[in-house]
């Protein structure tokens, strides 16, 4: 997660393709949350992880959520 992303108050929640990440985002929406999508930063997955999203990452987003001001 970058520094950038911290400072502003985002906090990582998931990383996952659709169907379920359009459901995902939806959801955190209704709760009153911001959503802010990321692409795949295999660097910052471990070993096992990364074999999974390595060879579709474009398919995948990082979910990043913080509670929506006013």
């Amino acid at each position: 997660m970058s520094e950038e992303l911290k400072k502003q108050g985002w906090i990582k929640r998931t990383t996952i393709g659709e169907p379920r990440l359009s459901e995902i985002v939806d959801e955190y929406k209704s709760l009153g949350f911001e959503v802010h999508l990321e692409p795949v930063n295999l660097d910052e997955l471990d070993e096992e992880c990364r074999r999974c999203y390595e060879n579709e990452a474009d398919k995948f987003k990082t979910v990043y959520v913080r509670k929506r001001c006013g």
